[in-house]
């Protein structure tokens, strides 16, 4: 069976306990989360994967990722499409909110001939 070896990275199950609970972003907390029930041997990579609805390739890459980058190798990078128009973050919100139209406001056009 693959685990996360975390004498390597001088870590211990509830340091990745912690982290699928501190960290950021939610895949990151997916992915220590796993980790932290494998390492501790709650679950394998087959069941985790199938309690989660990912393959159990994915969470196989996480272990081997882990195990041979650290912590920092199983994080989660935007690594692509497009970055947001506008960020969603609470200092570029309104706390104003325009009134919701009650009716469409613009007729559609007629095709001449039609």
């Amino acid at each position: 069976m693959v685990r996360p070896d975390l004498n390597t990275w001088g870590q211990t199950p509830d340091d990745l306990r912690r982290l699928s609970v501190h960290v950021q972003h939610r895949r990151s907390r997916e992915r220590f989360l796993a980790l932290y029930m494998i390492a501790t041997q709650q679950t394998n990579a087959t069941t985790w994967a199938a309690q989660t609805g990912r393959t159990k390739e994915t969470v196989l890459n996480w272990v081997h990722r882990y195990n041979l980058t650290g912590p920092e190798g199983v994080a989660y990078r935007h690594t692509g499409g497009r970055r947001p128009f506008l960020p969603r973050s609470n200092s570029t919100r309104s706390s104003t909110r325009l009134p919701r139209p009650t009716r469409l406001t613009m007729a559609c056009p007629v095709m001449p001939g039609r």
